[in-house]
């Protein structure tokens, strides 16, 4: 089954530490930036299929933007259209028979989405489960043996001598 994350970009910046610092002592495309990164490495290692979306309800003349970076669809809104505005209408879009889940901490949006029949997780628990997912994928690669790809396992052992002759007579 197909599963979908929706996160409530700035929301999130706001409340993990780290990226909020980045937005005080950086700026905040650093932190969006940073945000992306972690949300693709998230992407690859759990499958969800995940968008991002950043308010762009006081910036004048803004007309949106809609990008794929590296796995996470990245959604800027227009001028006038808020996060929340537009995490409701793409919940709303999402066929019913897949597993919504929205990362927000805004607790009027929370309810919001529950009303629309996603799940909701908070930003701390997206940060656990983001990293939960990171630590098992980590034990898994480790469990597995790996072989030396080595030029002799692969050639005939005729050229591998004719290779090995060459190679001293040099």
């Amino acid at each position: 089954m197909k599963e979908y994350l929706i996160v409530d970009g700035y929301n999130i910046i706001g409340a993990w530490p780290e990226l909020a610092k980045l937005r005080d002592e950086e700026d905040m495309a650093y932190a969006r930036d940073k945000l992306i990164d972690e949300l693709n490495i998230h992407a690859a290692l759990s499958g969800k299929i995940i968008t991002v979306i950043f308010d762009a309800y006081l910036v004048k003349g803004g007309g949106g933007a809609n990008e794929t970076i590296g796995k996470v669809q990245v959604i800027f809104t227009k001028e006038g259209v808020t996060a929340d505005m537009a995490i409701e209408r793409l919940t709303a879009q999402l066929p019913k028979h897949v597993k919504v889940s929205v990362a927000t901490s805004d607790r009027l949006q929370q309810e919001t989405i529950w009303s629309k029949g996603a799940l909701r997780i908070s930003a701390q628990e997206l940060k656990r489960e983001m990293n939960m997912t990171e630590k098992s994928h980590k034990r898994t690669f480790q469990k597995q043996k790996y072989t030396v790809n080595r030029l002799d396992d692969i050639i005939s052992p005729e050229i591998f001598a004719k290779l090995e002759e060459m190679h001293k007579k040099k």
